[in-house]
């Protein structure tokens, strides 16, 4: 399924044609989605991490539905997105450093879990006394705010635990004819979900997800460094924050990580992915894929979960993917926790 244009929704299809159809971000198809969130529908919409599945997050049968659709646990929060700021007001208790995060990194990959007021229903926060918020940096999901004028619930658009989408196409393969409206933004920028950090106890700030705001840019701003939170949540209680659980954002063919991935003899049955582009006599290999040609961080952040789509539906036996090591900084960190979580068991 690759999904058709359209150029206005609302209209039913062509004779032939096939759901779901990817609509381009004119101001009148964001003023009909806008409409549609309104009246309980699902839009998957664009952000600069990767595609989400946006519902009215005040509306908790709204929300509800985003579970359904994605086999997603009830144990397993949703993030909100906002226009502005201010709009966290209604929402959460906001800390003092909560101000200077925003301004330092908002809109942008930065998602806050922060102690939630009443506003909030109780599915979007799996029933914990927190919430997760965030405000997206794409223009186009930044129009569909403003003109909804609620807060959107909008996890990753895809089946729970399945590779995160980063294109729309991505969206269309995953669902087909259950998610008829598409919003396109183009690929995403940054590719992999936003940076979690945990504010919810004073004086005991945690990053409990790595992403595109790295631990160096968040100890500027508190003047100290900040620690990650490693642990990992079985699918059995509510987890406090979307992408904790141990298994997560995994290709259906299984994965193998390696240090070395031009140390193993080549099979024609595995793919194998490099971080960088590999010597020249192992580029010849149809089996062979890279994340960056020149092994820049953040083009490996961008093709990963494009690159594992594309070769999960090649029809592999197995993926083999070299890791980044421990200890890494910066988006390589997100990158290597994506890729731990995509190959657990």
């Amino acid at each position: 399924m690759t999904g058709n244009t359209q150029d206005f929704p609302g209209k039913a299809p062509p004779d032939g044609g096939a759901l779901p159809f990817i609509y381009p971000p004119t101001a009148a198809n964001i003023q009909f989605f806008s409409d549609a969130l309104l009246r309980r529908e699902l839009v998957a919409i664009p952000t600069e991490t990767v595609y989400g599945l946006a519902a009215n997050a005040l509306d908790a049968s709204a929300a509800g539905s985003i579970f359904e659709i994605k086999g997603r646990p009830l144990v397993d929060p949703l993030i909100l997105h906002l226009h502005r700021p201010e709009a966290a007001v209604q929402l959460a208790f906001l800390p003092e450093p909560f101000f200077r995060l925003a301004e330092a990194f908002w809109p942008g990959p930065l998602t806050l879990i922060l102690r939630k007021k009443p506003l909030v229903p109780d599915i979007i926060t799996a029933g914990k006394e927190t919430v997760a918020l965030r405000i997206p940096a794409h223009p186009v999901t930044q129009s569909l705010l403003e003109c909804v004028g609620c807060p959107l619930a909008a996890p990753s658009a895809n089946p729970f635990g399945y590779v995160s989408p980063t294109t729309a196409k991505h969206v269309a393969d995953s669902f087909g004819s259950r998610l008829p409206y598409i919003l396109d933004g183009g690929a995403c920028r940054i590719g992999l979900e936003s940076t979690i950090l945990d504010l919810s106890k004073p004086g005991q700030e945690s990053i409990l997800r790595p992403g595109a705001v790295p631990a160096e840019a968040l100890a500027k701003v508190f003047g100290h460094p900040v620690p990650y939170h490693e642990k990992r949540a079985p699918c059995a209680r509510p987890a406090t924050a979307p992408g904790m659980f141990s298994r997560h954002y995994s290709p259906r063919t299984t994965l193998q990580l390696v240090k070395e991935a031009g140390s193993l003899k080549t099979e024609s049955d595995t793919a194998r992915i490099f971080l960088k582009a590999p010597e020249t006599g192992q580029r010849n290999s149809p089996h062979h894929y890279w994340l960056s040609e020149r092994g820049d961080p953040l083009e490996m952040a961008q093709s990963l979960f494009s690159l594992l789509r594309r070769i999960d539906q090649a029809g592999y036996g197995r993926i083999v993917c070299e890791v980044p090591p421990a200890g890494e900084t910066g988006i390589l960190r997100a990158v290597r926790d994506r890729l731990l979580r995509a190959a657990s068991v």
